[in-house]
């Protein structure tokens, strides 16, 4: 049994999440305990959407004493109390200790496990429900294909597929809705394309679902396309569908589109959504323009932490630091609890401005709000010794972290040691990496410029190996940039663009002029064993050199240039283009895949630290 207080109740307070209901007055005062079962649940249904669970445990105390935890229909709404209070094992008591279990307990306590991210529980009822010889409706197969999603299994998922087929719920728009979400969040996209087209009926959650996956699997054009497509159907999209196709945008960093989308979200009054503000804000941070997320976040009166965390990010990556530590204050006096996302973009903004101190302040602090620091706030915090140059520091928190080192760990210490050319900690960062197995392939680009920069040709080539051993092929560095309704796309000594010509000749004209204001090459970023004329010619047509040449004979001289970069910009290349805006007298904003730099007079707004 739940071990809970019986004490007297008092009348829970009116919540504003309560619809204009008359809430029984509480009987737990009277002697005669005569209440029927069905206000005993509508008392529990109100302290579920006040989530008041110390006023909870009291009622389930007297319905224990009163013998109504029998009833199904009671069963289901303590299981729900307890979902809702995030208290899924109090949950699953409450069901295991249940007399009789109808489908409507079934449901809630599998719903319950789902919606807690506990899916191996809900996936385990589930096998139980059935084994137990009772079908599964339109309300029990959407918790289990979205544990299958948690859990990334797609084999589960497809299994349960063939159970919705077998048992005739193929033609429900909410079972198909969750089942082309499932596919699409394990990655099988045509699956669920094929789900989706075959749907007889469509709601906007089908579209959303479907939209999101393209998103978030970088399907850009495809999520683009079927939002076009449910435009032209009238369909009543919501938040979600314009926080998804707004995401789109942010990823391919297609700015007048996502204005365009961005008026139709005020147009249908979507705007105040504290969903489509997060990505409102995340669209403009990632095209370059963080005025107008800061307009974006002022104007939403009602903001989640995800939007909070989403200006906290933009601001960290737009080297506005001190406004992060602003708005993490101004979280902390609205009595918002940061969770382990927001220390990330903290720490992310204390690694990039050298603010090694407050690194340490803000890692602490995570024990004040009961977050447990993961390799990512670990792999933050050598980030930030790293980068300050404190490299032996940064080592001493690895080897006491309570967890082992992890892939994202080692590569903090690796860019320390490559910013400050400590090349034989580099070489054990990268030994350590090795034995680690697999790892990604960008560590083992990293692995590869680690022992090239130490002059371990070999080593180098050894992780070169490992990616094609792997299938996988170093990624080729971009840079693009928008035109109109046109994004031109560059890579290092780019010939087949249609102005090429003109490109050259303007990066030829800028080189005269930057070598006058004293710019020399520095070709020890060129990581290949050639001589130094080759270097030369190898780092000085850099892909977003040339999509800054274009910028420069394709828009009017008032105009800010916005290149965005796949890769790290390179130090020379970020050099040079200090160099490009000093002689061109241009604003020069550069997105790589790591901050945003915006280059004017001869200065970047990171400081050269990043």
């Amino acid at each position: 049994m739940l071990q809970v207080a019986a004490e007297p109740l008092p009348s829970p307070s009116p919540s504003p999440h309560i619809p204009n209901h008359k809430i029984p007055q509480n009987p737990l005062n009277q002697s005669s305990f005569e209440l029927t079962y069905r206000e005993i649940c509508t008392l529990l249904l109100s302290l579920t959407y006040a989530r008041n669970l110390t006023k909870g445990l009291q009622l389930h105390a007297h319905i224990i004493k009163s013998g109504l935890q029998t009833i199904p229909l009671v069963s289901h709404h303590l299981i729900n109390f307890y979902s809702k209070t995030q208290r899924p094992l109090f949950a699953r008591q409450v069901f295991d200790e249940a007399t009789l279990k109808s489908a409507t307990t079934w449901s809630s306590v599998i719903s319950s496990f789902a919606q807690n991210e506990l899916p191996c529980l809900a996936l385990e009822y589930f096998r139980r429900m059935i084994g137990e010889r009772r079908f599964p409706d339109d309300h029990i197969f959407p918790s289990a294909t979205k544990s299958c999603a948690i859990l990334g299994d797609f084999n589960a998922g497809a299994s349960i597929h063939c159970l919705v087929v077998k048992i005739g719920y193929d033609f429900d728009v909410f079972v198909n809705s969750s089942l082309l979400d499932m596919y699409a969040k394990c990655g099988q996209l045509k699956t669920a394309r094929k789900v989706f087209d075959e749907m007889p009926d469509r709601n906007v959650v089908s579209w959303t679902g479907m939209i999101y996956g393209y998103a978030q699997s970088g399907e850009t054009g495809e999520g683009l396309s079927l939002f076009k497509q449910a435009l032209y159907e009238n369909l009543d999209v919501n938040d979600f569908t314009f926080s998804s196709v707004l995401n789109v945008c942010g990823n391919t960093t297609v700015l007048e589109l996502g204005k365009q989308i961005h008026g139709l979200c005020v147009k249908t009054s979507f705007d105040s959504s504290s969903f489509v503000g997060s990505s409102l804000i995340s669209l403009y941070s990632k095209c370059g323009v963080i005025e107008p997320a800061y307009r974006v976040f002022q104007e939403v009166r009602v903001r989640n932490l995800g939007m909070w965390n989403a200006m906290l990010i933009a601001c960290a990556q737009h080297s506005h630091t001190n406004k992060v530590f602003d708005l993490f204050k101004e979280m902390e006096r609205f009595g918002l609890k940061p969770n382990f996302i927001t220390f990330l973009c903290v720490l992310y903004a204390c690694s990039h401005a050298g603010l090694v101190e407050k690194g340490k302040y803000y890692f602490e602090l995570m024990n004040k709000y009961g977050v447990e620091p993961g390799a990512h706030h670990f792999a933050s915090l050598v980030d930030v010794l790293g980068r300050a140059g404190k490299l032996q520091e940064a080592v001493s928190v690895i080897e006491k972290m309570p967890i082992a080192p992890t892939e994202s760990v080692w590569g903090a210490l690796l860019t320390g040691c490559r910013i400050h050319g400590n090349t034989e900690l580099a070489a054990y960062a990268a030994d350590r990496v090795f034995e680690l197995g697999t790892v990604s392939p960008g560590m083992n680009v990293l692995l590869s410029n680690a022992y090239a920069a130490a002059g371990r040709w070999e080593d180098a080539a050894k992780a070169r190996k490992m990616l094609r051993d792997q299938g996988v092929k170093k990624e080729t560095g971009l840079s693009w940039v928008e035109e109109g309704n046109r994004v031109h796309t560059f890579v290092a000594g780019d010939r087949y663009h249609v102005r090429a010509r003109e490109i050259y000749q303007k990066l030829e004209e800028l080189g005269e002029e930057m070598e006058k204001a004293g710019y020399v090459p520095d070709t020890s970023f060129v990581l290949r064993d050639v001589d130094g004329d080759e270097k030369n010619q190898t780092i000085r047509y850099h892909s977003e050199r040339l999509a800054i040449a274009f910028g420069m004979i394709t828009f009017p001289p008032d105009r800010p240039i916005r290149i965005m970069k796949n890769l790290r910009v390179c130090g020379d290349c970020h050099t040079a283009i200090k160099f490009m805006s000093k002689c061109s007298g241009r604003v020069i904003i550069v997105r790589d895949n790591n901050r945003f730099h915006r280059f004017e007079d001869g200065k970047c707004s990171c400081g050269d630290y990043w």
